[in-house]
């Protein structure tokens, strides 16, 4: 996936200015800033839910439209985009025959079962907690074994158990070649599990990114950065 000089206006607002990024094959591309920043703004463009105001994304060599859904495209937002009145296993069961995916049901309730939500599989989402509802939206993220995750906040719910779960999808989702943009204003978030991290700031993101392979210690180079050109305004964990 990449962006080349991509903006986007919300009313009189310009949220996003002339965002340039490259989010490569097998590697995890963390945006991080404040609230407010643009972060969600820019995710949301990916996704193909909002188009551009001037600027091109791409994604699979092709430029991104907002005609139809890409099951390659793995995409966790602020909303879970699940159904209220329908159970968890029906919700994700959806999904997969939206998507295409080989037994669906059956795909459901594995994903189901590995976010630890077996025993409420056929309980409608309306009665989940935050943390459960939580937990299917990422599991409906995955349902069509995506090329391409982008995840906004993905971490906001999860308990420690979860949280482990995700980290070692998305590894296992670059690992398979895949890539994945993650937004978050976390520090902590983004040195555990960036290999680049791009620091967005009222709408412009910085440029180079900070790269693990670059020299010092990772949260230290991240930390760094942003205390520099933000003076002091850390993020939050850091």
């Amino acid at each position: 996936m990449s962006a080349v000089a991509v903006a986007k206006r919300l009313g009189e607002r310009l949220v996003l200015r002339d965002v340039t990024l490259a989010v490569p094959a097998g590697s995890v591309v963390v945006v991080l800033g404040p609230n407010g920043s643009g972060k969600s703004t820019l995710l949301k463009l990916a996704a193909g839910l909002w188009a551009p105001s001037r600027g091109r994304l791409e994604r699979f060599g092709q430029v991104v439209g907002t005609e139809a859904t890409d099951p390659r495209v793995g995409y966790l937002g602020h909303r879970s985009f699940l159904y209220g009145a329908l159970s968890g296993l029906d919700n994700l069961t959806f999904y997969a025959r939206l998507y295409g995916v080989p037994r669906p049901r059956e795909r459901a309730a594995r994903l189901l079962a590995e976010v630890g939500l077996r025993r409420f599989q056929h309980e409608p989402v309306r009665r989940y907690s935050r943390g459960m509802e939580q937990r299917a939206a990422l599991a409906r993220a995955f349902v069509a074994h995506p090329q391409l995750l982008l995840l906004d906040e993905p971490y906001t719910g999860l308990d420690v158990g979860a949280t482990g779960l995700l980290d070692q999808w998305i590894r296992r989702t670059t690992a398979a070649g895949g890539a994945v943009l993650l937004i978050t204003h976390h520090l902590d978030e983004a040195a555990r599990m960036g290999d680049r991290v791009g620091i967005l700031w009222r709408g412009r993101l910085e440029d180079p990114p900070v790269t693990r392979d670059g020299p010092g210690g990772f949260r230290e180079q991240v930390a760094r950065t942003y205390e520099a050109r933000f003076h002091g305004s850390g993020p939050s964990g850091a």
